[in-house]
C-alpha cells in the first residue's frame, strides 16, 4: 500500500513541476482518472466523491451508502446488519453511510490502469500544450542547437528538450550543418496527426525569414518606421526587398543597408552569401520593374492588354545581360515581384537597324522548325531574332536558357541555313 501512495505523489509531482501543467487541469485529470476506475472497478461511480489534495499529493475517495434492511446493490447499499458489525450503531434506516475507498480495494491490475492512464493523460496534455506554444509562435525567429543530422532534415532541440525539424527542402542550398551548431530558423508550421508529438517544421528559405532577419537588424524596421512591403527570393542566389518609408527624413533603403553595408552584411552573412537587393517600394509596377532590374537600363516596357499577358522589357544588347542576371534569376525576380511573367526583348542598336532587314530573321519565322516552347525560352533570355542566338556561343545559350546541348546543336544547324 505504502508503494501505491508513494507513486501517487510522484505523479502529482510530475504533473506539477516537470510538466508545467496549472493547478484546475492537473485536479481535473486526476479525478477524471479515478472516477474512470471507479467505474471499472464498481460498475458505478455515481455515489462515490473523490476528493484530490494538490498540497499533500495524494487523493481521497469516499463511497456513499444508503442504509437498507436488505441489501440489493452493494454498490450503493449497506444494511443495519453490516453497520452492526463494523461497530457503528448510529445509522438509521434511509441514511447515507459513507465509508473511504483505499488504493487496495482497485486491486493490483486497477492500481495498474489508474498508473498508465494517468501517464497517458499526462501525455496527451503535453502535446497540446506543446502544440498550442508553437502554434502561436508560427512566423517567429527561432535559434536553437542542433543535435542530430541527416541526409533529409536535421532535429534542433528547444531549451526543454522537444525536437524541432529543418527539412533538406527548408535549408539553403548548400548549407551543410553538424551536431551542436547554432542554427537560426522561422517556425514555419505545426503539424499533429493521430494524437502524435507535434511536428513542429522550420524554414531557412521562406521569405518570412529574411523578413525576420531585417527586423533584427533594422530597428527603424521593428519599430514600424520602415515597412518591407513585398520579399522575393530564390534562396542561396538573390532576394530582392522592396521596403517604404513612413517618415520622409529616413532613407528606407539606406537605413536597411546601414553605414558601409554594417547591417546588411549580417543578414547577407546568415542567408550563406545570397546576394540581397534592396529598393524603394512603389506600386506603379513599370517603375517597380526598372528599379528591379537596376543596373540595367531598359528602353521601353509593354505591359499588355491584360493582366494574364506577360510583361515586355525591351533593352540594348549590352543591357540584356545585366538585366536577365546569372541563370536568369535577375528577371525572375523583378517577375515575381510584379507578380507577372516578364519577358527581356533585345532592341536593335541604331547601326543593326540601318542594315539591311533582310539580313536578319525572326525567331519566330522558324515555327515549323523550332519548337515554340524552345522559341520561348530564347525570348525569355532576350534572343528574338536569329543572328541574336547566332552571336552567343551554344554553352552560354544552353545555359541561359536551360536546353539541352543537343537541342542548342539543333537550333543552331537550322538557323546557320538560313544563311547560307
Amino acid at each position: 500500500m505504502a508503494e501505491e501512495k508513494l507513486d501517487l505523489k510522484t505523479a502529482f509531482a510530475v504533473f506539477k513541476d516537470e510538466k508545467h501543467i496549472d493547478r484546475p487541469v492537473m485536479m481535473g485529470v486526476l479525478k477524471d482518472v479515478f472516477i474512470t476506475q471507479i467505474a471499472k472497478t464498481f460498475g458505478s461511480a455515481d455515489n462515490f466523491d473523490v476528493i484530490i489534495n494538490v498540497d499533500k499529493g495524494d487523493c481521497e475517495i469516499y463511497q456513499n451508502l444508503d442504509v437498507v434492511e436488505k441489501v440489493e446493490n452493494p454498490v450503493c447499499e449497506i444494511s443495519l446488519d453490516e453497520l452492526k458489525a463494523l461497530g457503528e450503531d448510529d445509522y438509521e434506516l434511509g441514511e447515507t453511510f459513507t465509508r473511504k475507498v483505499e488504493l487496495k480495494d482497485f486491486g493490483r491490475r486497477g492500481i495498474l490502469n489508474i498508473r498508465q492512464n494517468l501517464q497517458g493523460r499526462i501525455m496527451d496534455i503535453e502535446k497540446a500544450n506543446l502544440y498550442n506554444k508553437y502554434s502561436e509562435k508560427i512566423g517567429e525567429l527561432f535559434t536553437g542547437e542542433i543535435y542530430q543530422t541527416w541526409s533529409k532534415e536535421v532535429l534542433i532541440l528547444d531549451e526543454e528538450g522537444n525536437e524541432l525539424r529543418l527539412p533538406r527542402n527548408e535549408q539553403i542550398p548548400g548549407e551543410r550543418f553538424k551536431k551542436n551548431d547554432t542554427v537560426k530558423a522561422i517556425i514555419k508550421s505545426v503539424e499533429m496527426k493521430n494524437n502524435t508529438t507535434p511536428n513542429i517544421i522550420l524554414s531557412r528559405t521562406s521569405d518570412d525569414f529574411l523578413v525576420r532577419l531585417f527586423e533584427q537588424e533594422v530597428p527603424e524596421i521593428y519599430d514600424g518606421l520602415i515597412t518591407i512591403k513585398k520579399v522575393v527570393r530564390i534562396p542561396g542566389e538573390r532576394a530582392k526587398v522592396a521596403v517604404e518609408s513612413y517618415d520622409d527624413r529616413i532613407d528606407p533603403i539606406g537605413a536597411c543597408i546601414g553605414v558601409k553595408g554594417s547591417r546588411i552584411i549580417g543578414i547577407v552573412k546568415e542567408l550563406r552569401n545570397e546576394n540581397i537587393d534592396v529598393l524603394q517600394w512603389t506600386s506603379n509596377i513599370p517603375l517597380l520593374i526598372q528599379r528591379a532590374l537596376s543596373p540595367a537600363k531598359i528602353s521601353n516596357i509593354d505591359m499588355g492588354s491584360s493582366p494574364e499577358d506577360k510583361i515586355k522589357v525591351y533593352m540594348h544588347p549590352e543591357e540584356v545581360k545585366k538585366g536577365i542576371g546569372k541563370g536568369g534569376c535577375n528577371i525572375k525576380l523583378a517577375g515575381m515581384l510584379a507578380g507577372r511573367e516578364i519577358e527581356v526583348w533585345r532592341e536593335a542598336t541604331k547601326e543593326e537597324m540601318n542594315e539591311s532587314e533582310e539580313e536578319d530573321v525572326l525567331l519566330a519565322d522558324f515555327s515549323n522548325e523550332i519548337d515554340q516552347w524552345i522559341i520561348d525560352k530564347l525570348h525569355s533570355i532576350g534572343l528574338d531574332t536569329a543572328k541574336s542566338v547566332l552571336a552567343l556561343s551554344k554553352a552560354d545559350i544552353a545555359k541561359r536558357a536551360d536546353l539541352e546541348d543537343e537541342t542548342v546543336d539543333e537550333i543552331f544547324k537550322i538557323l546557320e541555313s538560313e544563311f547560307e
